[in-house]
């Protein structure tokens, strides 16, 4: 396993990598190019909630509503450990902060930004997909909402908007290394 340290960060073992950002940035891809890169296990919370709750998260949604839906994610991602994985969170993980807190203290919070533009062309049908918004919220509102919560969690932001997958992960390990 690759060992890192990170400065200016509450503890110097962290030794997991957790993805955040908005749904259609690539975390999911990243996350599983990064853990082979890094020699880590990886989880998508996204389908390990899909696969506990038998049911799609549009189907979570839709039974729970938005609110219930974030109380399910949060028992979920309270119950796993980040250190030592890489883990592709949800874009609604930072609704909450006890989530946000737990898997900040075995792992590095990873912000994956890409502009609302090219996410729009990413996410043709949001309610399909399971995404957690507001009845009539456009991608462009969403990223509105929660781009200061990402910004408030991250330890490092990597902009997407030019990169493949391939240097999306060359940009998180060179700047896990250089800390």
């Amino acid at each position: 396993m690759m060992k890192f340290q990170m400065r200016n960060v509450r503890r110097p073992d962290k030794t997991g990598v957790v993805l955040i950002g908005m749904p259609g940035v690539g975390k999911s891809t990243a996350g599983v190019l990064l853990a082979k890169r890094l020699g880590l296990g990886f989880l998508d919370t996204d389908v390990h909630i899909q696969t506990l709750e038998g049911l799609r998260l549009s189907e979570i949604i839709q039974r729970e509503s938005l609110a219930g839906f974030c109380r399910i994610e949060e028992q979920h991602v309270l119950s796993i450990s980040p250190a030592g994985c890489v883990i592709a969170t949800g874009g609604s993980v930072v609704y909450s902060e006890r989530a946000m807190t737990h898997l900040r203290d075995g792992a590095v919070i990873v912000h994956l930004d890409l502009e609302p533009s090219l996410l729009k062309q990413r996410l043709d049908n949001m309610d399909a997909r399971g995404v957690v918004r507001a009845p009539g919220q456009t991608v462009a509102d969403l990223y509105r909402e929660r781009s200061p919560l990402y910004r408030r969690y991250e330890d490092m932001r990597i902009d997407c908007d030019i990169l493949s997958p391939e240097e999306v992960i060359a940009a998180i390990v060179n700047e896990l290394l250089s800390r």
